[in-house]
């Protein structure tokens, strides 16, 4: 739950300027400070807070270990986000949103915006990929129907770099587009991806993008399509090599994903549906063995990651109670490449019961179910196993 909603961020963006939205004044936080009617500053973020009880069950070559606890606070997702923006004049927008998870303080992004005019931003800095509809819009708390994330969204993350974004009118319909160029991703002796941050350690950079279409005149329906692609950095000390030792290019990333968001007022309820699917591939090269430092392994480095979706709500109910209450489920499917040493087939099946006290303050209860199948080869990890999740999550989130 790092990420946050694109669309409440226009939203602060179009309070600022004074113009482009009717928003209710009770539910806006005024500006915590203007210095002149040029320059103004504004305190906006979220807070996730709850308490997990948990069940494991590991299965190790027939020997099963189980191991339960319980957290206040909910370690694994707890979050404490103030989001501060400054505006500069009618075109420049500066946005930096540090977060506290219980351990560390990190940053979720940080960058500068520049509104060319209508249908078109310029943005730099610490971004947001626009990979996906998930992790840019539906990761908040107080968005987000469930307690969790679903597993392998973040594949692309956050990198530093530029970005292109707008949207325009297409007749009866919409259409948006966003797209970036970032430092990139480097290559680690087990074959994952991590990102190069600041300091990039190659001269190649990484192209990502996603152009969405809303066909229907009432924005309903949304459908979107990402794409990246990159070279990837070799660090130094790096154990893996090119399968051809003539190729000179090196390690090349490249990952698709497709998207859909459909929200419908169906009296007396609102069906709310969202689901993703990407794909993340790395071409083959030669790694180390980790039990034998004398032999290589190759695998297929290609791994899946999909969820999907619905809720529904009683919008349209004269109970005060129930008319605030909304019934979430989601399924999510994630396969990390198999002979890896982190091969997996991963399921996950999430149920929540969500009251809401306001449009932006929420309160759940969600059971999760988990099963992860080991796929790595025994040769390279040992024997494979099984683990499989159980827990209870009470989670209170609020945007501030």
């Amino acid at each position: 739950m790092k990420l946050r909603n694109t669309t409440f961020l226009l939203m602060l963006c179009a309070i600022l300027f004074g113009k482009g939205y009717a928003v209710n004044a009770q539910e806006v936080t005024p500006p915590a400070q203007q210095s002149s009617p040029e320059s103004q500053f504004m305190v906006a973020g979220l807070l996730t807070f709850g308490f997990v009880n948990q069940n494991t069950t590991n299965t190790i070559g027939g020997v099963k270990s189980t191991d339960k606890y319980n957290s206040l606070g909910d370690a694994d997702r707890f979050e404490f986000s103030p989001m501060l923006l400054w505006r500069h004049g009618d075109k420049l927008l500066l946005e930096f949103e540090p977060s506290f998870d219980g351990n560390t303080i990190g940053v979720n992004w940080a960058d500068v915006s520049y509104i060319v005019g209508p249908g078109l931003i310029v943005r730099g800095g610490y971004l947001v990929l626009p990979f996906g509809s998930y992790n840019k819009r539906l990761a908040a708390g107080w968005i987000n129907k469930l307690a969790s994330d679903p597993v392998g969204t973040d594949i692309a993350g956050t990198d530093f770099g530029v970005e292109v974004a707008g949207g325009l009118p297409l007749g009866n319909m919409k259409w948006s587009y966003d797209i970036s160029l970032t430092n990139g991703f480097q290559l680690n002796n087990d074959g994952t991806i991590s990102g190069v941050g600041i300091s990039a350690i190659n001269n190649g950079k990484t192209v990502c993008g996603r152009l969405a279409l809303l066909p229907f005149s009432n924005s309903s329906l949304e459908l979107g399509v990402s794409g990246l692609y990159g070279a990837i950095a070799t660090p130094q000390g790096a154990t893996f090599s090119n399968i051809n030792p003539t190729d000179r290019k090196g390690p090349i990333a490249s990952m698709y994903a497709v998207d859909l968001n459909y929200v419908k007022n169906l009296s007396p309820i609102q069906l709310n549906v969202k689901a993703q699917y990407s794909v993340s591939m790395v071409n083959s090269q030669n790694y180390l063995s980790p039990v034998d430092s004398t032999q290589t392994y190759t695998f297929t480095n290609t791994t899946t990651a999909a969820f999907g979706q619905v809720s529904v709500r009683p919008v349209a109910s004269k109970n005060k109670v129930l008319k605030n209450l909304e019934l979430a489920f989601r399924y999510t499917g994630y396969t990390a490449p198999q002979n890896s040493t982190w091969g997996q087939n991963y399921n996950e099946e999430d149920v929540a019961l969500d009251y809401w006290l306001s449009w932006r303050t929420v309160l759940k209860v969600a059971y999760e179910n988990i099963k992860s199948d080991g796929t790595s080869s025994v040769s390279i990890a040992g024997p494979q196993g099984t683990t499989a999740i159980s827990r209870v999550i009470i989670q209170f989130s609020t945007e501030f």
